[in-house]
């Protein structure tokens, strides 16, 4: 711990958790400040090479400490305390949750494309505004990084911003207004001009390899927020006024990875918000819907109506107002946002109240499930999803597969009563006892028990009852009525040969 000693990390509580990369990947001991969570901490398991321990600081100061060497022996430095309050700002920005290198970077991946994200939400003031400064601040050290990690030599950078609807709707605007269109544009115009101006002091400093562009795209006249329109402008002016730039590109936005999470940014660059709450596994295990970090910032009322996901046009629209300022094209989405889904309830539900749906939760053998409906105005069901904790990959997404062919069925007309009759009794393990329903005690597989407490809840059927002990043992074959038809054994007997000819290659 000798190399961290005098640093921000001397002075930041630390604690160890166990988490793991992913729902399949076993956990793994991570160590990290108080104040992070355990999205951050799944992170951290996902960054750090290996299945061993890993801490925060070690793991950030693998490519913050060489950045610092590096950058003094290229002549980014003036003397070795530039250097080392480059390497401060680099983490102030990390342990502040704005801004941190790509997961290229802290995996020392050479070959990959380095780059440099900023967590938007994170430059969020007290005030209810935006921190221009700081935000300016950062872009700059983004780029100082990146040219740094390149050698000084590559004419193409990535600095880029994530998380442009948390942001929208902290500042109390929606994604799909003008006003937020404008912020989004004012924002890119302020990253490519602090980006380029950055660009403007390395090469006076190592030379110009580039001309500057006198002439740029015009930045919103005005935003709600105040002085984000004039900071912007500003920003392009000091850039247009550079001798020369570094740098040929230098502002592009990238499909998220690890390092968003770790900061705590909830989407990547220009997506819109898929809706105030999302699915995480609770305290108890069970998969439980909980407000965003960012509906969380603004209140269960605001978020409704702020977060409620927007269509696809929408996203295009920021695309279109966003994409001037940008040296590479944005990503665009891949398919519409997801269903909208409540904010998190600020007071107890009465029994039996579901203005979107139902939720019921009950284990399974041992294995915890949660069975979610949403309704349509009369209370049919036209939506089910069933979420688990401990299965493995190609299972859930099995399952996913099967209840998202249910949707697309009720959504055609299928009555629920034909998917009741096809799943019911189904065997497949996890089976056995069921626990937290007090309607069912034993269940064949996930299916039966989420289909059979369909059918109870929707079509007051009391018709299907519990299988017994033995139908749920994991070697039972069912009962010979319930068994598939066997092939006939009489095969039609030709000599191999004459199979044979009847074969034809046809291409």
């Amino acid at each position: 711990m000798s190399r961290l000693a005098g640093t921000l990390w001397e002075g930041i509580a630390m604690a160890r958790t166990r988490a793991a990369p992913d729902p399949d990947a076993p956990p793994r001991a991570v160590a990290l400040p108080c104040g992070f969570g355990a999205e951050q901490a799944a992170a951290l398991a996902a960054l750090a090479p290996g299945s061993g321990p890993a801490a925060l600081p070690r793991l950030a100061e693998g490519w913050i400490a060489p950045l610092a060497a590096r950058g003094e022996k290229l002549g980014h430095f003036a003397d070795a305390s530039a250097a080392v309050g480059f390497a401060e700002s680099l983490r102030a920005l990390l342990l502040s949750g704005r801004g941190a290198a790509g997961a290229s970077l802290w995996r020392g991946e050479a070959k990959a494309p380095p780059r440099f994200v900023l967590n938007l939400p994170a430059f969020l003031d007290a005030g209810g505004g935006f921190d221009v400064a700081g935000y300016r601040r950062a872009v700059g050290l983004g780029v100082l990084a990146l040219d740094i990690w390149t050698g000084a030599k590559a004419v193409r950078l990535a600095v880029g911003f994530a998380d442009l609807a948390g942001l929208i709707a902290g500042l109390g605007h929606r994604y799909d207004t003008a006003e937020g269109r404008a912020i989004g544009a004012a924002i890119a115009a302020l990253t490519r001009g602090a980006a380029e101006a950055e660009s403007g002091r390395i090469a006076a400093r190592l030379g110009a390899k580039e001309p500057v562009a006198l002439f740029a795209p015009a930045p919103p006249g005005e935003t709600p927020i105040p002085g984000l329109a004039a900071a912007a402008r500003a920003a392009l002016d000091e850039a247009a006024g550079c001798a020369g730039l570094r740098h040929q590109a230098l502002v592009a936005l990238a499909p998220p990875d690890q390092v968003e999470r770790l900061l705590g940014a909830e989407t990547g660059g220009l997506a819109p918000a898929p809706g105030a709450s999302r699915i995480a596994v609770d305290a108890h295990g069970w998969v439980a819907d909980v407000p965003t970090a960012a509906a969380l910032r603004i209140g269960p009322q605001a978020a409704a109506r702020l977060l409620a996901p927007v269509p696809h046009e929408a996203h295009a629209a920021m695309v279109l107002a966003v994409a001037p300022f940008l040296h590479a094209a944005p990503p665009m989405p891949v398919a519409e946002a997801a269903p909208a889904r409540p904010a998190a309830p600020v007071a107890p539900r009465h029994e039996g109240a579901r203005p979107t749906g139902g939720v019921w939760r009950a284990s399974v053998g041992g294995h915890k499930v949660t069975l979610r409906t949403t309704e349509d105005a009369a209370g049919r069901p036209v939506e089910v999803a069933i979420a688990l904790t401990k299965e493995g990959a190609a299972y859930r997404s099995l399952m996913d597969a099967t209840m998202q062919a249910v949707t697309l069925g009720l959504a055609h007309g299928v009555p629920l009563t034909a998917f009741v009759e096809a799943y019911a009794y189904t065997r497949f393990g996890p089976a056995g006892a069921v626990e937290g329903d007090p309607a069912f005690s034993r269940a064949t597989s996930v299916l039966d028990w989420a289909f059979r407490r369909l059918a109870f809840e929707y079509l007051g059927r009391r018709d299907l009852p519990d299988p017994s002990e033995a139908d749920c043992a994991p070697d039972t074959v069912g009962r010979p009525a319930e068994q598939a038809p066997l092939l006939p054994l009489d095969l039609p007997r030709s000599p191999p040969r004459g199979r044979r000819s009847q074969l034809r290659l046809v291409g």
